[in-house]
């Protein structure tokens, strides 16, 4: 190895700087780092290396603490852009009171910058931008070195170029706007563009989505929303209710007479039918297959709770999700169908659909929602004052659910049951060990296998007074429940955990909600909940009107049936780090 007249260094087998491509050898070069020192900086196949040129001690190993025999890198694959910054100040070594390091004097060279992304030391899910800045005294060599790594960057999969973006201004804290702002700087410098639309009124994004046309659609990698859960499930129903064509799930009445005929279930989306924005329910985008590998979501979070956030990049980051998104990440994940049949037990059957991502609730989740709207001047705040009214008023509704039990061994719908009298199992019981956690490459998401069985189906019922009805989709992680509302809910495994609370004390239920805030707690250990993993249910209230909460939103219905459809979007994500 030969060290060229520009200090560089080459393999027997490299070519000569002029030619160098970096695909059949490494390459190395010393370079000064800013605040490092001179260093000698290797181009690998999946990444930068680097280290001191010379060590900081006699016994080169230590020097204040520091190793200096362990290099530095950074994989391409973290690396969202490099840039030539030109002629400016190099920064010598921080180490400015070590004895036998590099002089820490300042001077002037050009120089390139190399952007990233690396985990956070405390928190596995975290990730926090990094920038390297090296100089060498020829403007040649530092160009090379920044056309090279942008031929590797070019070779990095699946990451986006043309993004639409739409930012909630008065999501949660009313951050959108400054959320955005935050991290926009990062989609231009990895050469994304985007098209931002900052929405003015509630809907807006609905329709717009709805609306657009396939080749405008087409031209785009993925939708981000820059708000809330509330936020991302308007954009999702607004790209799906134009798109998305299936059966319905049967209604309450044909579970009820037993009779699941095919011809009974209308068309998702008939062509003469509307939605209450006046968009009209046509598969108008026929050349758009779901699900769609190509085309993801993406959510940056700036709401109140940002639970599908939580459950899929394992944190409420705005940096971080912004990493999975210009990385190119990719997860698959599971929407529920909810088709309301009537409004009030007066209304005539009219079919309405929307979709959720993350949970429906009904009972405590339906008043808290509409409590809350009469406090949005207070924030998130609202969730926590609005919840501890309805507490309060403890009201139960009559109601009668059917769920369709999931047959395959992978997802027995059994129900947990607490044990007599309401006590808790024991921390140590073997039930909890068994519990599968979603995560990064989940085997449970990426297995094949359906989860239930054609001709092998079981309605079951359960009728009664009920504090809530939940359908957890996802986990739904936030603040206030740690490990979500079901905390071995999967992603993409095409099933939703419904979740049925009957009529108990003020003590036994508040029991139950500490559960749910606590990580590691229990909360369906309990006689009065059951749990159930599920395909489809259908709801019927025995009272006349009813209140549902879909992702956030009010949703009113006295009867409506859900199923889900397993992996039908994708999302700029790739599970939490757990």
């Amino acid at each position: 190895m030969e060290r060229d007249v520009d200090g560089c260094m080459q393999t027997e087998q490299s070519l000569p700087p002029a030619q160098f491509d970096g695909q059949a050898s490494s390459l190395s070069c010393t370079l000064f780092l800013d605040h490092v020192g001179e260093v000698a900086l290797t181009f690998n196949s999946d990444g930068l290396s680097w280290k001191l040129v010379e060590p900081l001690d006699n016994d080169d190993s230590t020097c204040l603490g520091i190793k200096s025999k362990v290099a530095t890198e950074i994989k391409f694959s973290d690396v969202y852009a490099v840039e030539l910054i030109d002629y400016g100040l190099i920064h010598g070594s921080n180490i400015s009171n070590a004895r036998k390091c590099l002089s820490c004097h300042d001077f002037e060279i050009y120089r390139f910058t190399v952007h990233g992304f690396q985990r956070s030391k405390t928190l596995p899910s975290l990730r926090v931008l990094v920038a390297y800045t090296f100089g060498h005294k020829d403007l040649q060599t530092c160009q090379m070195w920044v056309n090279q790594i942008n031929a590797s960057l070019a070779l990095e999969q699946g990451r986006p170029k043309n993004l639409l973006v739409f930012v909630h201004p008065r999501s949660g804290k009313g951050n959108g706007c400054k959320t955005w702002d935050s991290v926009a700087s990062i989609f231009s410098r990895a050469k994304v563009k985007t098209k931002v639309i900052v929405t003015q009124k509630a809907g807006q994004a609905l329709m717009m989505m709805a609306s657009i046309g396939i080749k405008e659609l087409i031209s785009y990698d993925g939708v981000i929303a820059v708000g809330g859960d509330g936020f991302f499930n308007e954009i999702l129903n607004g790209f799906l209710l134009s798109r998305h064509k299936a059966p319905y799930p049967p209604t309450p009445s044909v579970i009820g007479t037993s009779s699941q005929n095919n011809e009974q279930q209308s068309p998702l989306l008939p062509s003469t039918s509307y939605d209450s924005y006046g968009v009209p329910n046509i598969n108008q985008d026929s050349e758009f297959s779901l699900p769609n590998e190509h085309f993801r979501f993406g959510i940056i979070p700036a709401g109140s709770t940002d639970a599908i956030v939580m459950c899929t990049t394992g944190t409420r980051d705005p940096i971080t999700s912004t990493f999975h998104i210009v990385l190119g990440k990719r997860v698959c994940l599971d929407v529920a169908q909810v088709v309301r049949w009537k409004i009030k037990s007066t209304s005539k059957v009219e079919p309405f659909v929307r979709y959720a991502a993350s949970f429906a609730g009904y009972g405590f989740y339906g008043d808290v929602i509409t409590e809350s709207e009469k406090y949005r001047w207070m924030g998130p705040k609202r969730y926590d004052y609005a919840g501890t009214r309805v507490f309060l008023k403890h009201k139960s509704y009559q109601a009668e659910i059917a769920y369709l039990e999931v047959k395959s061994e992978e997802a027995k719908s059994i129900p947990e049951r607490g044990n007599l009298g309401g006590r808790k199992r024991p921390f140590w019981s073997p039930k909890k060990s068994e519990k599968v956690v979603c995560r990064v490459n989940c085997e449970v998401c990426n297995t094949t296998t359906p989860c239930s069985h054609p001709g092998e189906t079981k309605w079951s019922r359960s009728k009664g007074s009920f504090l809530s009805i939940g359908a957890a989709v996802i986990a739904c992680r936030n603040d206030r429940a740690p490990d979500g509302l079901v905390v071995d809910a999967h992603l993409s495994d095409g099933l939703m955990h419904l979740i049925l609370i009957k009529d108990c004390s003020h003590a036994l239920y508040l029991w139950h909600l500490t559960q749910l805030a606590r990580k590691g707690g229990n909360p369906f250990d309990f006689k009065f909940v059951e749990h159930h993993k599920t395909t489809a249910f259908t709801f019927t209230s025995s009272g006349n009107e009813s209140v549902w909460n879909l992702d956030g939103e009010l949703f009113q219905a006295h009867q409506l049936s859900a199923q889900v459809f397993r992996g039908l979007v994708s999302l700029f994500a790739s599970g939490p780090e757990v």
